[in-house]
């Protein structure tokens, strides 16, 4: 087990939030992009199929990112080490600079801004994870 207090605590609170808080964005943003799919090319028939649209089809390959990032704070979160606050610190900068939409251009920030424009779940969840990242502001003294 790793060491706990103040300094080390804050920090893994702070990754567990954020982990939560993108889960739900990333399946708000599942949900629209499967919605979007579906008017176009017909009803996934299976869960099955979904995944391998997900993990293989270019539709849903902009959602990786936000599965990466995922992954890397619950890499952080299952390490021997416990996370400093400036290891956490670098992963919140990084959703905070993921989760800009963008009305213009092509990529993450372009496919983000339209499903926030789409669908009010995505919106909610972008909100609450935006609320997260204000919160996540460190103080290193």
């Amino acid at each position: 087990m790793y060491p706990t207090g103040p300094n080390t605590d804050l920090p893994r609170r702070r990754l567990v939030d954020l982990r939560h808080g993108l889960l739900r964005l990333h399946k708000a943003l599942l949900d629209s992009e499967r919605e979007s799919y579906e008017r176009i090319h017909g009803r996934i028939p299976s869960r099955g199929q979904f995944f391998q649209l997900v993990v293989g089809d270019s539709w849903f390959a902009w959602l990786h990112r936000v599965s990466q990032l995922v992954v890397q704070i619950d890499e952080m979160l299952e390490a021997e080490e416990p996370a400093t606050a400036i290891d956490a610190t670098r992963v919140i900068d990084t959703a905070r600079s993921l989760l800009k939409p963008s009305e213009e251009g092509e990529g993450f920030g372009k496919h983000y801004y339209d499903a926030l424009q789409r669908d009010p779940d995505v919106v909610l969840a972008h909100a609450a994870v935006k609320k997260l990242l204000r919160k996540s502001v460190f103080h290193l003294n």
